[in-house]
């Protein structure tokens, strides 16, 4: 029994030697697909777990993310929807160089909140829009020096948000900064 007990935490030990820990945030420039608007700025931060196979790696994430849209009604002012959502992406990256990587997969996400904002007016009710939403993430990665990694990626909406009832999807653009913990 002690040999077994030995074996199988051996083997625990052997499949975490090669995988990693870390945070990552970063500038996000989101939009939606079909609808006459400007991107609108935010962030995202969160944390992900990557498995290194030699040429291939795994990762996945949670990370909170701002999407959303924004346009500008000259003298009439500006609407800006903000959308707050928890994003799980499931990556496969492709390590080409010791330091250069592209990567691709799905991501699913849950809407946390929703701001939309027209003039002095403010609602925050998410009934105007699908809870959840699937993407498709591809990007490319760089690995830095002290543990550090930069990455650009794009989340492109692969369902309707059912937006007032228009077909409209999440187009996201990240440029971020990580660190392997």
């Amino acid at each position: 029994m002690k040999k077994l007990l030995v074996l199988f935490f051996a083997l625990g030990l052997f499949s975490t030697a090669n995988a990693q820990f870390g945070v990552r945030a970063g500038y996000s420039s989101a939009n939606f697909s079909n609808f006459e608007s400007d991107a609108i700025a935010g962030f995202h931060a969160g944390t992900y777990y990557r498995k290194d196979l030699g040429l291939i790696s795994f990762e996945s994430g949670l990370q909170f993310s701002q999407k959303g849209y924004m346009v500008d009604q000259g003298g009439a002012g500006e609407i800006t929807e903000r959308l707050n959502y928890i994003d799980l992406p499931v990556l496969l990256r492709v390590n080409f160089l010791p330091s250069v990587n592209v990567f691709a997969g799905p991501q699913g996400s849950a809407l946390l909140s929703r701001k939309y904002e027209n003039g002095g007016n403010t609602e925050t009710s998410t009934e105007a829009i699908k809870a959840y939403d699937i993407s498709g993430v591809v990007g490319v990665g760089v690995k830095l020096p002290m543990n550090l990694n930069a990455q650009v990626s794009y989340d492109f909406g692969l369902q309707s948000l059912n937006y007032f009832d228009q077909d409209v999807k999440n187009n996201v653009l990240k440029f971020s900064l990580g660190i392997d913990l």
